[in-house]
């Protein structure tokens, strides 16, 4: 430890601490442009200078280490003046115009030009101009007020792994740019208008549409992948505005998925906001009670063996839970929410879980992803698996598809016949594994679809115990999910038991009337022509094509639910709007149809059905709290030993930009879709 005085406060602080952090743990505010507490340090905006006593000069805090006896004066005369010059200096060819820039009222330039500036500048000359860049449909670029701080040129080249960024010419002529003209590539690019510190970058489809101080703010959780990232909904009257990341160091640090912050126009867009019916092969508008009595009447006589329910990527653990438990009433058994028919072991939670944790993938020595592309998968978790590389270059394997992770990996495989030869012994990368402390494998939903997949579930988790993945305090064995939906139906038991009918044959015919809980990621034209369709959900999507009933439900941004994340995080969302027209939330639409039938649910108020989610599952009674699960038990799950195919395996997601009803609704999103599909299909 290093003793230091800032301010007249002595702190003991580490051995390497910089003067800035020395300066935040002795409780002193020191400004900043460039510096950030997750890029690299590149200390050129000097806005954090201080005075050290015996040095010659004002010092820049940020690269400046702590030395034992230091003494730091944060605020003397000399610092304020430094300051105030440095301002000066930045404000010589900024336009000023804060009445026109989607930052104002959010921007480091003006709270800092504020507190610590000059009240008048002596300059006079004409101010320099600079082109805006095309950085794609989601950054939009004002690079007049630009203060080459190059956080963004750090941040994608560190945390996105995608360095398209940089800084061209010298002195007056510096500016940043992509070099070869072309839109950012990343699925975080984003974050760019998060970490500029001035009106530079901003949001593109957000130009122009609301102010800050306008907008209510409403803590929720992203729906738009399985890691359950933190959340800030901005909304302004009955509109959803603008989504932003909260903090969450165990989950999405202060990042945020592209799609995850830029479906908003897609909440508006082909909404469901009445019932509907087909009648004589049309949907016509109908009432509440009209739609209810048509399905009840559908139902009435049907054997509950010839009844089924489907849940979608989307749905809460109320709604399900409800469902499952009209279905139950109704004398079936016949639930799933495997879209796609993935195969999951669901006897023990560690079985189809996250176990390693999101945040321990900064503990891992050696990554093997098994049919995964965490890239378009969950984004946020591969900029976790980048930063552990970037600490320790981590050896990464991938069986599977060839694909860009924005990190050096190795393909050793396509398919299922890899992972025989790394259980035998036989591959190099079995070396690799058995040679680290901490290994982990992660398992994906395009090993586990298919005839291999049980087979392939067992064989990992056999490669796990084999390389040491199951020691004291670290448990290797992750299922990696794509949908926000699957942990919690899994916790559920929202997937058929023995004797009930799953996903494939209840869509080939085998029951007679069908519930889509928001289900639309199939083909659902598919559904045999003689099975009666009823479609919950907010979206004229896939689902809804082929309904014979239409119920309309709310959106995530329009509900209280509970979610659980790839991990196991029980988390919940609160309502930020209410939902459109006629919509209602999904579990009050299940519930007043039970009344309906007369087979009334046991609760009428979300607090009640809460209650029974904890009956069911005693997992739903802790959100928020979260600890990882240690490896007591290791017998692997079932089919263990079976023999599998060479089946290369397949990629879950063609298109990032477009896999759920409300993303598909986006024009934004259509927009991302025509800007970097076709790139990526040219670089395969």
């Amino acid at each position: 430890m290093t003793k230091l005085t800032i301010d007249g406060i002595e702190v003991d602080v580490p051995a390497g601490f910089s003067v800035l952090q020395a300066a935040e743990a002795a409780g002193k505010e020191i400004p900043r442009f460039c510096f950030h507490d997750r890029l690299s340090v590149a200390a050129n905006c000097r806005m954090c200078l201080v005075e050290v006593e015996k040095a010659p000069k004002p010092v820049a805090s940020c690269a400046f280490p702590v030395g034992e006896g230091m003494v730091v004066k944060t605020d003397s005369p000399l610092a304020r003046k430094a300051r105030r010059g440095v301002m000066e200096f930045l404000l010589i060819n900024h336009p000023l115009d804060c009445p026109i820039c989607d930052q104002g009222g959010e921007c480091d330039l003006q709270d800092q030009a504020m507190a610590y500036g000059r009240d008048h500048s002596r300059y006079t000359e004409d101010k320099r101009a600079q082109r805006d860049k095309d950085l794609g449909p989601l950054v939009r670029t004002v690079m007049t007020r630009c203060i080459q701080c190059t956080r963004c040129v750090r941040f994608a080249t560190e945390i996105a792994g995608v360095p398209e960024l940089g800084g061209v010419s010298r002195g007056e002529n510096l500016e940043i740019t992509t070099y070869v003209q072309k839109a950012l590539s990343s699925e975080l690019s984003g974050n760019l208008v998060d970490i500029c510190p001035v009106g530079a970058l901003t949001s593109k489809p957000y130009t122009f549409s609301a102010r800050s101080w306008e907008l209510k703010k409403t803590d929720s959780i992203d729906v738009m992948d399985a890691v359950g990232s933190a959340i800030r909904i901005d909304t302004r009257g009955p509109q959803v505005m603008r989504i932003l990341p909260r903090l969450n160091e165990d989950v999405n640090e202060e990042w945020l998925a592209d799609k995850s912050r830029h479906i908003v126009d897609g909440l508006t867009r082909r909404r469901l906001d009445k019932p509907w019916l087909r009648v004589n092969g049309k949907l016509q508008v109908a009432t509440w009670e009209e739609a209810f009595l048509a399905v009840a009447a559908r139902l009435k006589d049907v054997a509950g063996d010839r009844i089924g329910a489907l849940a979608g990527d989307l749905a809460d653990a109320e709604s399900m839970l409800a469902l499952k438990d009209l279905l139950a009433s109704l004398g079936s058994k016949n639930v799933d929410a495997r879209q796609g028919g993935a195969a999951f072991d669901t006897s023990r939670r560690d079985f189809y879980l996250f176990n390693s944790t999101i945040a321990g993938i900064e503990e891992a020595d050696a990554v093997l992803l098994i049919g995964t592309n965490p890239r378009h998968e969950a984004p946020i978790l591969n900029a976790r698996i980048r930063k552990r590389w970037r600490q320790n270059r981590l050896p990464v394997g991938v069986i599977g598809q060839a694909i860009d992770l924005t990190y050096p990996s190795d393909i050793i495989g396509a398919g299922a016949d890899t992972l025989t030869a790394l259980l035998s012994g036989d591959h190099a990368f079995a070396e690799v594994l058995a040679g680290a402390a901490k290994p982990m494998i992660v398992v994906g939903e395009g090993a586990l679809q298919g005839p291999n997949g049980a087979a392939v579930l067992a064989a990992a988790w056999a490669l796990a115990e084999k390389v040491g993945g199951f020691v004291e305090g670290w448990h290797g064995f992750n299922v990696l999910h794509r949908a926000a939906a699957r942990v919690g139906a899994l916790d559920l038991g929202f997937v058929p038991t023995a004797g009930a009918k799953g996903w494939a044959e209840m869509v080939s015919g085998g029951v007679d009337v069908l519930w889509l809980l928001g289900a639309d990621e199939f083909d659902a034209s598919a559904i045999a022509p003689e099975t009666f369709v009823i479609y919950q959900g907010h979206h004229g999507d896939r689902g809804a094509a082929r309904a014979d009933v239409i119920l309309p439900g709310a959106a995530y941004t329009e509900k209280s639910g509970t979610y659980v994340n790839t991990e196991g995080r029980v988390q919940q969302i609160q309502p930020a709007t209410f939902p459109v027209g006629d919509a209602k939330e999904d579990w009050r639409i299940l519930r007043a149809f039970s009344a309906v039938i007369g087979k009334t649910l046991p609760y009428d108020s979300i607090a009640a059905l809460r209650q029974r989610l904890v009956a069911v599952n005693p997992v739903f009674g802790t959100v928020d709290n979260f600890t990882r699960l240690a490896t007591t038990d290791t017998a692997g799950p079932a089919n263990l030993g079976q023999s599998v195919s060479d089946l290369p395996f397949g990629n879950t997601i063609a298109d990032y930009y477009q896999t759920d009803p409300i993303s598909r609704a986006s024009p934004t999103m259509q927009a991302c879709t025509e800007t970097y599909v076709p790139v990526l299909q040219a670089a395969e």
